[in-house]
C-alpha cells in the first residue's frame, strides 16, 4: 500500500489472457481457438467462484435432492457450476462436445450453433459433497482435439487417452482462487485478484518438490484396501525404512492434490475391495484422473493406477473410473512395487 492509500502494483503484471496469448504466439499456426477455450474457462472460473464464496448468502447451499449418473447426491453448486461451463462455451464454435460428471451422456452442441474442433471435459465442482462445511472445492478440466472431421462430437472424440490432452487444469476455490493449467510446456498459477476481476500469475513454472512431505489418504478405508496398498501406507509412515511423511487429508481431490503439488508428497485413492459396485475404484479417468496426472508429469512428478500411467489407458465409457496415486516420482513408483509384489 503506497503512502497516499493507493494499492501498488507488481512491476510486471501477468494476466491470464496475457500469458495464454503469450504461449499462443510460439506456435506460429496456432488459430487462437485453443487459447479462447481456455479464457472461456477462466471466465466460468470467475462466475463459480463469485458463487461458492457467497453461498451461505444465496442460498445455494444444499442439495437439489436429485441424483446424478454417479449415484450421488447433486449439490445446488453442482448445478450451477455445470451450467455455468456449458453455457460459456456451447455458442462459441470452439467446441465439438463436452463431457461433464453430471451428465450421463456427451453434451452436444446446440444445433443453432457451429461445431468447433475441440473437446472440453470437466468436473463442474469437485468435492461438493463438502460445500456446506466451508472446505475447498474446485473445477478441473482437460481439453482434446477432435478425432472426427466436422460436424457433431462424437464418442471417438470424446473418449481419448489422456496421453492426448493439449491442455489441462484446475480451478481451486478456497481462501483464494487458483487456476492452475498446463498447454505441454510446464505449469503456471494464477491468483484471482477480486479487487480487479483478474487472474494474476502468482505461481510461475511450478515444479513439485523434490523432497516429499505428505501422504494423502482416507486411512478410514484402510481396512478395505489390498494388501499392497497397505503394505505401502506403512512404508510411507516409516516402515521398513520408508520416509516418515506426515498426514494430510482433506476430502475434496483438487485440494489434496493442490498442497501434493506444492508441498511434495502423494495423494491415493485406491480400489474398495468390498465394493463390489466399484470394482475398477471411485475416481473418474476423464475429467478428474487425466487432467491431475497430465498436470503433475508437466510438474516434474508421475502418477498412476498402481500399474501404469493413467495417461496411457483407453477410456471405455464416458465414467471410466480408476484407482489413483499422484505426486512424487519416487513415492508413485514404490506404490507401484508394492502393488506389484503383494497384490
Amino acid at each position: 500500500m503506497a503512502a497516499n492509500g493507493t494499492r501498488q502494483l507488481p512491476g510486471q503484471l501477468v494476466t491470464i489472457e496475457r500469458h495464454i496469448l503469450e504461449r499462443q504466439m510460439m506456435h506460429p499456426d496456432a488459430t487462437g481457438d485453443l487459447t479462447r477455450v481456455l479464457q472461456d474457462v477462466a471466465l466460468a472460473g470467475k462466475l463459480i467462484a463469485s458463487h461458492t464464496t457467497q453461498a451461505g448468502l444465496a442460498e445455494v447451499l444444499g442439495t437439489t435432492n436429485e441424483i446424478n449418473v454417479q449415484g450421488e447426491e447433486v449439490q445446488k453448486l453442482d448445478e450451477i457450476s455445470n451450467d455455468i461451463l456449458f453455457r460459456l462455451n456451447d455458442h462459441t464454435g470452439r467446441l465439438a462436445a463436452m463431457v461433464s460428471e453430471e451428465a450421463s451422456d456427451i453434451l452436444h452442441i446446440p444445433e443453432k450453433y457451429p461445431t468447433g474442433k475441440y473437446v472440453l471435459s470437466f468436473d463442474p465442482l469437485d468435492g461438493s459433497s463438502n460445500i456446506d462445511y466451508n472446505v475447498s472445492v474446485g473445477t478441473i478440466f482437460a481439453i482434446h482435439r477432435r478425432k472426427t472431421e466436422a460436424g457433431p462430437g462424437t464418442l471417438e472424440d470424446c473418449l481419448q487417452k489422456g496421453r492426448d490432452i493439449v491442455a489441462a487444469g484446475y480451478i481451486l476455490y478456497g481462501s483464494s482462487t487458483m487456476f492452475v493449467y498446463s498447454a505441454g510446456n510446464g505449469v503456471n498459477g494464477f491468483t484471482l485478484d477480486p479487487a480487479i476481476g483478474e487472474f494474476i500469475l502468482s505461481h510461475p513454472n511450478i515444479r513439485i518438490p523434490t523432497k516429499p512431505k505428505y501422504f494423502s489418504a482416507n486411512l478410514g478405508y484402510q481396512r478395505n484396501w489390498s494388501d499392497g496398498v497397505r503394505r505401502f501406507t506403512e512404508w510411507v509412515q516409516g516402515e521398513d525404512g520408508g520416509p516418515v511423511l506426515g498426514l494430510r487429508y482433506i476430502g475434496s481431490m483438487v485440494a489434496d492434490f493442490h498442497r501434493t503439488l506444492f508441498s511434495g508428497g502423494i495423494f491415493y485413492y485406491p480400489v474398495n475391495i468390498n465394493d463390489k459396485n466399484r470394482p475398477n475404484g471411485k475416481l473418474r479417468l476423464l475429467y478428474e484422473v487425466n487432467p491431475l496426472s497430465y498436470l503433475m508429469e508437466q510438474a516434474g512428478g508421475a502418477a498412476s493406477d498402481g500399474r501404469q500411467s493413467p495417461l496411457d489407458i483407453q477410456p471405455e465409457h464416458l465414467h471410466h473410473r480408476t484407482p489413483f496415486f499422484v505426486g512424487n516420482r519416487e513415492l508413485v513408483s514404490q506404490a507401484e512395487k508394492f502393488i506389484e509384489q503383494y497384490g
